[in-house]
C-alpha cells in the first residue's frame, strides 16, 4: 500500500463507522490491527512508466487513484476498490489487474 492509502484509511473512519456500526475507538484499534499487516511503500520508488500508465488510466475519472493505481502496475499487484466507477472507468482501458473476493467468504 502507498503511503497516501494510510491516509485513505483514516480519511474516511467516520463512514467507517456509520457503516461498521462501531465506535471511533473499536475502529481505531481495528485500523492499528489491520496497518500491522501492511507493507507500506514510498511513492517515490514508483517508476516513471508505471506513473504514465496510471495516469493515462486515471486523468478521466479521479486523478486521486493514480498514486493507487501505479502500485499496482509497479509491483505486478492487485487492486482492491470499491469504487465502481473508477473500476468500469479502468477495465474499459483495458486494465484488469483488480482483487476479486472469492464468493465464498
Amino acid at each position: 500500500m502507498s503511503k497516501f492509502g494510510f491516509v485513505e484509511l483514516f480519511k474516511h473512519k467516520e463512514k467507517i463507522c456509520k457503516i461498521s456500526k462501531h465506535s471511533p475507538d473499536e475502529i481505531l484499534e481495528i485500523l492499528y490491527e489491520l496497518i500491522r499487516h501492511i507493507d507500506f511503500y514510498d511513492e517515490n520508488v514508483i517508476s516513471v512508466d508505471a506513473l504514465q500508465k496510471s495516469w493515462l488510466l486515471v486523468k478521466d475519472v479521479d486523478p486521486k487513484d493514480m498514486l493507487f493505481v501505479a502500485l499496482t502496475i509497479e509491483m505486478n499487484g492487485l487492486l482492491w476498490t470499491g469504487d465502481t466507477k473508477l473500476r468500469l472507468n479502468l477495465e474499459a482501458k483495458g486494465f484488469s489487474s483488480f482483487f476479486e473476493r472469492n464468493a465464498h467468504s
